[in-house]
């Protein structure tokens, strides 16, 4: 059974990696995406809405869908649809916005199952391994963003064509990925009479601390990705060179901190874990908000990747062990706040800069990490199991499934 695990965890970090690298190509393109169908700045941000609003309909169909069909086989069939459609994004021309609204569209729904089936997975391997292994996923996904970005940077720089881009990339990832697949593990589902009764109101209930917390992760991260080149450039001054470092530093801060997080919720607990990465969050957020100029944003930018980094995984796995019976349909749900916080967090920023300032406008996400604090009771492990709320190294994480070492 150890293989077995080890096997499972290696191919579903893959996932993760491949996942990582897929998105990163498709969000750092968009301008080049919208030159190349030629759509207008007004229609830009409608296409960009419905990416996340699909994958939330995707999220909700695959709760639906694990009742019939493990999460594996969902996450096995879903990732090859998600390269499929980033290349069908850079196969359409000049005034083909119609075919493009169908492959962002495709790409949306696929993008919901494979996000909520690839935590899903997590979550239970994360049971039977009886310990924190599920920031290393999501470590596999920031490196997969990391390179992602860099070769889409590459492409850019080469004057290449999307589809160009696209290709190699997919033709190297899609036999890769549905390989590595035929070694995914899933848990053993939970007796029908209690999933049932799982599943009713109580459990969004119980769940809605940890959607906030997912909100506001996401609020802070797209402000990140959508704000931070602008901010050092015309609020602090940077030239256009140096305003695209933020983002690349926040990514690889992003993946040392989910390396480390696990070795800390082994030692200290999730709860804790979580405060800390509230904590350094907000004071990146603080010194964005007042630095004076570049170097000292940047050096906020790289606290805000060693804070947010620990909360969306940890969210992940309280859910897993708050609803150890019926984790699969909390997972989906919590993933849908993924999408929410995706689609609040840009505009939020943006509006207020315009209409207050771009400094005040960074308090914002700020005091929604800093309310994360008042929930971290929540990731705490239950006491009645396991004493006193704190995660024991063999006993830290439990999620969906009952398989041991």
């Amino acid at each position: 059974m150890t293989d077995v695990l080890r096997r499972g965890r290696a191919s579903l970090a893959f996932g993760f990696f491949a996942q990582g690298v897929a998105f990163a190509l498709l969000v750092t393109r968009i301008p080049a995406v919208q030159d190349r169908y030629g759509v207008s700045d007004a229609l830009l941000p409608v296409f960009l809405a419905a990416v996340p609003i699909l994958a939330g309909v995707g999220s909700v169909t695959t709760e639906q869908l694990v009742k019939r069909i493990r999460p594996s086989r969902l996450l096995r069939w879903s990732q090859p649809v998600v390269l499929l459609a980033l290349l069908g994004v850079g196969a359409g021309g000049h005034g083909q916005v119609a075919g493009l609204a169908v492959a962002l569209g495709v790409f949306g729904l696929a993008v919901g199952a494979l996000d909520a089936s690839m935590n899903m997975l997590g979550v239970s391997l994360q049971r039977s391994y009886g310990r924190s292994i599920m920031l290393s996923f999501h470590a596999a996904y920031s490196l997969g963003g990391i390179l992602g970005a860099s070769l889409a940077w590459a492409g850019a720089h080469w004057h290449l064509a999307l589809w160009v881009s696209y290709l190699p990339v997919v033709a190297v990832l899609l036999p890769a990925t549905l390989v590595g697949s035929r070694w995914y593990v899933d848990g053993e589902p939970a007796p029908a009479a209690e999933d049932s009764g799982a599943r009713g109101s109580v459990v969004f209930a119980l769940l809605l601390p940890l959607c906030l917390v997912m909100t506001f992760a996401y609020i802070g991260d797209s402000t990140v990705s959508n704000w931070s080149a602008k901010y050092l450039k015309d609020v602090l001054g940077s030239s256009e060179q140096l305003a695209t470092v933020p983002y690349n530093v926040y990514m690889v801060t992003t993946l040392v901190g989910r390396s480390l997080g696990d070795l800390g919720v082994r030692r200290f607990g999730a709860a804790a874990v979580v405060r800390l990465g509230a904590l350094v969050a907000a004071g990146g957020f603080a010194v964005v908000a007042v630095a004076p100029g570049a170097w000292v944003g940047m050096l906020g930018f790289t606290l805000l990747g060693l804070g947010l980094c620990v909360l969306v995984p940890q969210t992940f796995a309280a859910a897993g062990r708050l609803f150890p019976h019926a984790s699969d349909a909390a997972i989906a749900r919590l993933n849908i706040f993924n999408y929410v916080g995706f689609l609040i967090g840009s505009p939020l920023v943006g509006a207020l800069g315009d209409a207050w300032s771009y400094r005040g406008a960074m308090l914002v996400p700020m005091v929604l990490v800093l309310v994360t604090l008042g929930y971290a009771r929540s990731f705490a492990a239950q006491p009645d199991r396991y004493g006193g709320g704190h995660e024991r190294p063999r006993t830290a994480d439990v999620g969906r499934g009952s398989n041991g070492l």
